[in-house]
């Protein structure tokens, strides 16, 4: 598999990690690992129909983003399927629970998007880590939103949302992190901007009155790939970035 490009997206099944496998299958030399909760979705339907390069190979593993076990059997899956690094693992899958305000919000609506938001793509990070290390020039890419940053929390009224902003400013935290601790490794936090998803066009209808979120997903996920492709040490990792926009968003 040398000269194949190895990409792992989590969420794949729905929503922006749909559009960005869907990107990836398209271009020649890739393997493409997904993971998605429901095998039946169609998502799952429409990845195995796609359009893909020459030389491409797409493999689905199930991955419950609250489960602290199905990341290390997906591993498990792509070792057995003869996939021996990963160069590109980008933790996607995430929940969007409903806005309550911080007074009444409830622990156990904060502890469980905490364990999707910020644990699932720990424990994705974790398994995949020896292979994403094998790889010549690994990249760990978190999909977050704009509304983790406690920095604009004034301007963006993110204090709304707080078992959404907790969970993925905690998800910030873990990117840093890696980055830091791995001097090889490029990682970075990536806001996609508010995507014409089911969860993007639910905050675009029910809180900013719009018919629906302004950026395509195809869009969204054209922006995050070239970020990947050009993506070095020194320009992106361990930075919290637009890929909209390509700014640079505060902590």
């Amino acid at each position: 598999m040398s000269e194949q490009t190895v990409v792992v997206i989590s969420g794949a099944g729905r929503g922006l990690g749909n559009a960005l496998a869907h990107a990836y299958l398209a271009r020649p030399n890739c393997t493409v690992v997904g993971s998605v909760r429901d095998v039946t979705a169609p998502g799952v339907a429409s990845l195995k129909s796609a359009a893909t390069g020459p030389n491409y190979t797409l493999l689905l593993v199930k991955i419950e983003s609250a489960s602290s076990t199905n990341a290390q059997d997906a591993v498990d899956q792509m070792r057995a399927a003869g996939i021996d690094r990963i160069d590109v693992l980008i933790a996607n899958a995430g929940v969007s629970p409903p806005l309550v305000p911080l007074e009444t919000e409830s622990l156990a609506a904060i502890e469980s998007a905490f364990r999707v938001n910020a644990l699932g793509p720990l424990a994705l990070y974790q398994a995949c880590h020896p292979l994403l290390m094998a790889s010549e020039n690994p990249r760990f890419v978190t999909i977050g939103s704009a509304a983790a940053s406690i920095g604009a929390m004034g301007s963006s009224r993110s204090w709304i949302a707080p078992a959404y902003c907790i969970s993925k400013s905690a998800l910030n935290w873990i990117t840093v992190s890696a980055h830091y601790g791995n001097e090889r490794l490029i990682s970075v936090a990536v806001n996609p901007g508010l995507v014409d998803s089911d969860m993007g066009n639910k905050t675009a209808r029910e809180h900013l009155g719009l018919e629906r979120a302004p950026v395509r997903m195809a869009d969204s996920a054209e922006k995050i790939i070239k970020l990947i492709d050009g993506a070095t040490r020194d320009t992106v990792s361990g930075k919290f970035l637009h890929a909209i926009h390509g700014t640079e968003i505060p902590w």
